[in-house]
């Protein structure tokens, strides 16, 4: 109804939106008035505004026409008087309708993809995964740019319908429940509140026109204030005024923007931040161009127990002790970091065989090992995609079965990938030939002159007297297990005390205790003074069982030695880290671990379905096709079983609304016959109005309008009328039946006087 300040109100339990009535309250029973409907104009004006920015998506339909007649076929409601009487029945047809139609909407849309190549590109070939994630982005944008079509139907069939709602029990199960309950223990059907889903509506086409890419300009955040605006206005609170009101809106939606604007200033800091101590709160990544060590750095080195990896191999065979991520060639002592030492970093493209999920990074090699990983990757290429260094088995001549868009390789064995953020593969190594380049003698044997004092005494410490390269790694090896020890404290001791001094050499010669950059820096170097090429290589060291399989933890992240075989030709994985840091770093577990390794691999589960990584995806697709035929078989034959039903001459039961038999509907007919017919669709209200205007009516004023309050209460009102006001109906339509009936007497007696 329309209240004295002009906003839309209706009654939850009246025939029609717009009746003019009040509040009653007398014994238990309380009416409510409830705004529901939309103002005038303001659904027109969602749908125009939804199809004018849905237009603006790249590739998009124009769906402005579309918006004008969805709006115009509302609108008209408010000066059309057609109406038809729905049931419960009809309303939830017209729900399971749309819902097929929203499933047909999506379907459209992911056929029609042009994004993501066609149906075959999604599960063949290099780029399937990026050809499914883009199909997926492509068919979720444009269902929810459709949204507005997908419910139309059912909220025009509300807004023409003569209630303008739809009973509570289409959408709640719990009222649906109740509704049978009640009726199975009282065998009629109870009263069922009804809902206006304008609102509702309304959101769903901000929503929809939200779906459009952000060009900076304003038009789209000015529009949906006005919106905004004009759907709270009848609203508004009627203890202040409409200044304070229009005000506190506008205070709001000024913070909003500015909110918005602030948020998208924050996250571009984030992603332009590179600051170090961000690296204590995200998941470790390797440069390939460079590793900048602890070395020199007192403290704690913390890395935690989370799963970065997963391992899997054939025939319960064992895993790889070290996989590589990258390895690196120049030491910088005043840094303590170590570089590439090729140009620009040197990467080439791998090109992919056949079938396209095979890459040979070595031809013709003999792979007599192999090793399914699944790992993350955690970096962004300049495109956007995810990228990452993969972690490889020393001695890798082939990958199989990764879907990766990219893939490159440089000489010192590192090799990138771009592709899906988690990736799985089967890795397939074995002794022989590696992809790193072989031994430069002005880089892999380079040693910085401030370290070569250090290292000077050290090879003299260890009186090695002979040239067979073997036993002076076993010296070497022997010398560090026997002198130094693992820690991952580093005390104020650690510190250099004089110019001279560089934290690697005091190490070497004095605290003899560190972590595992220390004692690969040292290793590399020391090798290198003693003239056998190495290199400085980072990744993880593989040595946790699980079920199913092998597990490799962020504290897991290991440092080692690459060293030159000179007789075989070929670069060896050789470690001096005592073999007590797994001990230690596994004693440093958390209490949680099992808990943490849980939401893991639930983690896992639905980064396999959201990279494609696993058959879920496939099988949703597959799946849709069943679910619509049973969508469809339960409209078309339902409706065909009724049919049938009536032809057999078995009639439906009759559809029960209470107040029906109110001795009102008595009074409408004999005031029809008087020259006062009520239009489809006209509220009692109005047409009583109109009637009582003849003069002849006017002793019949009173009673007529307190009989219309007892026959709301009667039709609408849930808890109904007790006995006295039943019998009270009943006696005041009979008197007023009667009184009519003289009425009309009076008036032929007097034409045939005359």
């Amino acid at each position: 109804m329309q209240d004295e300040d002009g906003r839309t109100n209706i009654f939850f339990i009246f025939e029609k939106p717009g009746n003019s009535a009040t509040m009653m309250e007398n014994d238990s029973t309380f009416v409510q008035v409830v705004p529901m409907k939309t103002p005038p104009l303001l659904m027109g004006a969602a749908l125009l505004f939804w199809g004018w920015q849905s237009s603006q998506y790249p590739l998009s339909q124009d769906l402005m026409p579309l918006g004008v007649l969805m709006g115009i076929v509302l609108e008209s409601a408010r000066v059309l008087k057609i109406r038809w009487e729905l049931t419960e029945a009809d309303f939830r047809r017209i729900a399971t309708f749309c819902t097929l139609l929203s499933l047909t909407l999506a379907i459209y849309a992911f056929s029609t993809n042009e994004e993501g190549g066609n149906f075959d590109g999604i599960f063949r070939g290099p780029g399937a995964v990026h050809n499914a994630a883009m199909t997926t982005i492509h068919t979720a944008t444009s269902w929810l740019r459709w949204l507005p079509i997908s419910f139309f139907i059912f909220v025009a069939a509300q807004t023409y319908s003569t209630h303008e709602a739809a009973p509570l029990t289409v959408f709640s199960m719990y009222w649906s429940w109740r509704a049978r309950q009640e009726k199975k223990r009282t065998g009629k059907t109870p009263p069922i509140p009804n809902i206006n889903v304008s609102y509702p509506y309304f959101v769903v086409c901000l929503f929809s026109s939200s779906i459009h890419p952000n060009n900076g300009g304003m038009s789209f955040f000015c529009g949906e204030c006005i919106l905004v605006g004009w759907a709270l206005w009848p609203f508004r609170s009627l203890r202040f005024g409409i200044p304070i009101w229009t005000l506190a809106l506008a205070v709001s939606m000024v913070a909003s923007y500015f909110g918005q604007q602030g948020i998208g200033l924050m996250q571009r800091y984030v992603e332009r931040s590179n600051v170090r101590w961000m690296m204590r709160w995200m998941r470790p990544h390797t440069d390939p161009k460079e590793s900048i060590t602890a070395i020199g750095q007192i403290g704690e080195l913390k890395l935690s127990g989370a799963i970065v990896m997963r391992l899997q191999t054939k025939n319960d065979d064992p895993p790889p002790t070290y996989l590589r991520e990258a390895s690196y060639r120049i030491y910088q002592s005043r840094t303590h970091a170590w570089f590439i030492g090729s140009e620009n970093n040197a990467l080439e493209n791998v090109v992919a065989q056949g079938n396209q999920l095979t890459w040979s990074l070595v031809p013709g090699k003999k792979n007599l090992e192999a090793v399914n990983i699944a790992c993350y990757l955690n970096d962004r290429s300049p495109d956007g995609n995810p990228q990452g260094l993969l972690p490889l088995p020393i001695g890798d001549g082939e990958l199989d079965n990764l879907d990766a868009y990219i893939l490159q390789k440089n000489p010192e064995g590192d090799v990138m990938a771009e592709g899906p953020g988690l990736i799985i593969f089967d890795a397939l190594y074995g002794p022989g030939e590696t992809i790193d380049a072989l031994p430069d003698t002005n880089r892999d044997l380079h040693v910085p002159t401030n370290e070569a004092p250090a290292l000077k005494q050290v090879v003299s410490e260890m009186n090695i007297s002979t040239h067979n390269e073997q036993k002076i790694l076993n010296q070497v090896s022997g010398f560090f297990q026997r002198n130094f020890s693992y820690s991952i404290w580093q005390g104020r001791g650690t510190l250099v005390t004089s110019t001279n001094e560089t934290p690697l050499s005091r190490f070497l010669l004095h605290t003899r205790s560190g972590h595992c950059e220390y004692f690969a820096t040292a290793t590399v170097l020391l090798l290198r003074e003693l003239k056998i090429p190495a290199r400085y290589a980072v990744g993880y060291y593989v040595h946790e069982a699980s079920r199913h399989g092998y597990l490799v933890r962020e504290r897991d992240a290991h440092a080692w030695c690459l060293v030159w075989n000179a007789r075989a030709r070929t670069w060896e994985d050789f470690d001096t880290t005592p073999a007590s840091w797994i001990k230690i770093e596994g004693d440093r577990s958390s209490s949680m671990q099992s808990f943490d390794d849980f939401w893991s691999w639930v983690g896992f589960q639905i980064a396999k379905f959201r990279w494609g990584q696993g058959n879920m995806r496939q099988y949703i697709l597959w799946g849709l096709i069943p679910v619509l035929g049973a969508l469809l078989a339960r409209i078309v034959f339902r409706r065909g079983r009724r049919r049938q039903k009536k032809a057999d001459g078995k009639s439906a039961a009759p559809v029960f609304w209470p107040g029906l038999d109110s001795e009102f509907y008595a009074l409408e007919r004999k005031l029809a016959q008087r020259g006062a017919p009520r239009p489809p669709g006209e509220p009692l209200s109005d047409w009583l109005a109109r009637a009582l205007e003849n003069p002849a009516l006017d002793d019949l004023r009173a009673p007529l309008q307190e009989l219309l309050r007892l026959h709301y209460r009667h039709r609408f009102d849930p808890r109904g009328l007790n006995a006295r006001e039943r019998k009270l109906l009943q006696e005041e339509a009979k008197s007023c039946l009667e009184a009519l009936s003289r009425t009309e007497t009076e008036i032929t007696t007097i034409r045939n006087g005359r």
